[in-house]
C-alpha cells in the first residue's frame, strides 16, 4: 500500500516514517510538514535515519491524500480534523493516532467516516489494545462494590491529561459495566472531596521525565486489589500497529472502525 505520512519530521513522524519503510507490503509514497518547517524539500528517508527513498517532504497535506492509499495522523485535533475531511475528499483511508479530540472532532470525524476508512485509536500499541479488551472482559465481572482507579504516566512534554490511552481505559471499563464514561469518571481531586463515590472511574495523572508511556487499571475492594498494567519503553510500538492498521485497511468498507477491529478482539 502506498502510505503518506503528517508530520513526518517529528519525532513520532520519523518513527512512522522508519516503520513504513521497514514494513513488508508497505511504500512510503509522501510525507508532509508545515511550511515553516526547515525539512521540507528534504529526503523524508534521511530525515528519519534511514536510506534515501526519494521521496521529498512536501507542505501540501492535499497533495498528500490525493497520492496515498492511506495517511496516518499523530499530529494536533485542528490539523485531524482538515485531514479526515482530505480523506473523505479523496477516498483515502486514514489512521489516526492523535489524542485530545473533543465530542464535536468525534462527531466530525464520524461524518467522514462515511466516505472512507477511518482507524482511530486513543494508542496504537498492539499490548495496550489487548490491554482494552482485558480490562472491559474483566469489569464486565465484577460488581460497583469493586473500585476502578485508571493511573497513567507520561513525559513531561505531553500536552493532554488524562492521556488518550488513561481515557481509553476508562471507556473499556465503563462499556465493561454497561455506563457512560462521562457520567461516572472522576478526572480532578483536590481538597475536602469526601468520600468515593460508589461506581465511579477514577484517574490519576503522573507527569515528568522521559516516560514513554505507563498506565495501569486497578481493581479494588476491601480485603483485596488487582492491577493491569503497561508499560512502553519506546514509541515504536505506536508506529507498527499504525503501520499493522494501515495494511489492514486495504479492502475494507468506509466507515469508523478502532484497532480492537483490527486485531479482531470483537469477533
Amino acid at each position: 500500500m502506498k502510505i503518506g505520512i503528517v508530520g513526518c519530521a517529528g519525532r513520532m513522524g520519523r518513527m512512522l516514517v522508519q516503520a513504513v519503510i521497514n514494513t513488508d507490503g508497505a511504500e512510503l509514497a509522501c510525507g508532509s510538514e508545515m511550511a515553516a518547517s526547515p525539512f521540507v524539500g528534504h529526503d523524508a528517508g534521511v530525515v528519519a535515519g534511514e536510506e534515501p527513498t526519494g521521496v521529498k517532504i512536501i507542505t501540501d497535506p492535499d497533495q498528500l491524500f490525493a497520492g496515498c492509499d492511506v495517511v496516518i495522523d499523530f499530529t494536533i485535533p485542528a490539523a485531524t480534523l482538515g485531514h479526515a475531511k482530505l480523506a473523505a475528499k479523496h477516498n483515502t483511508n486514514l489512521i489516526i493516532g492523535t489524542t485530545g479530540l473533543s465530542n464535536d472532532d468525534q462527531a466530525i470525524i464520524a461524518q467522514c467516516a462515511k466516505s472512507t476508512t477511518i482507524i482511530q485509536a486513543p494508542n496504537m500499541s498492539l499490548g495496550v489494545n489487548v490491554a482494552f479488551a482485558v480490562t472491559e472482559k474483566i469489569a464486565s465481572m465484577l460488581n460497583d462494590d469493586w473500585d476502578i482507579e485508571v493511573v497513567e504516566m507520561h513525559h513531561k512534554h505531553k500536552i493532554d491529561a488524562p492521556s488518550g490511552t488513561a481515557l481509553g481505559l476508562g471507556r473499556a471499563a465503563a462499556a465493561g459495566r454497561g455506563v457512560n464514561l462521562d457520567d461516572v469518571a472522576d478526572k480532578v481531586r483536590d481538597g475536602n472531596t469526601g468520600a468515593r463515590t460508589k461506581g465511579d472511574i477514577g484517574f490519576a495523572t503522573l507527569r515528568g521525565g522521559d516516560v514513554v508511556g505507563e498506565h495501569t487499571v486497578v481493581f479494588a475492594i476491601e480485603g483485596e486489589r488487582f492491577e493491569i498494567t503497561h508499560k512502553a519503553s519506546s514509541r515504536v510500538i505506536f508506529a507498527r500497529g499504525a503501520v499493522h492498521g494501515a495494511l489492514w485497511s486495504d479492502g475494507k468498507p468506509a466507515g469508523l472502525f478502532d484497532m480492537q477491529d483490527v486485531l479482531g478482539l470483537k469477533e
